[in-house]
């Protein structure tokens, strides 16, 4: 996967998150939806940290003259315990 494609993916994603916020405001006495948007939105987060993590290996290893065709996709376990 290259970077513009990871990138892509990324915006993909924040679209989502953004519409599902938006939508969030009208569904306010809905708890079943509210819920239901909760829940995506939370994979949404984790589906976010997980495209940056393979974009940041990307790019560390162009930048130390590796292959970033070796990065490769973390699980959400391990990209979800870093320290921030």
């Amino acid at each position: 996967m290259t970077d513009e494609r990871i990138a892509d993916r990324i915006e993909r994603l924040v679209a989502e998150e953004h519409e599902l916020r938006t939508r969030e405001q009208a569904e306010r006495n809905d708890d079943d939806a509210l819920d239901a948007d909760r829940a995506r939105l939370s994979e949404l987060a984790i589906e976010l940290d997980r495209c940056w993590d393979v974009l940041r290996q990307r790019r560390a290893l162009r930048g130390a003259g590796g292959d970033p065709d070796d990065a490769s996709a973390r699980d959400a376990n391990t990209v979800e315990s870093y320290l921030q």
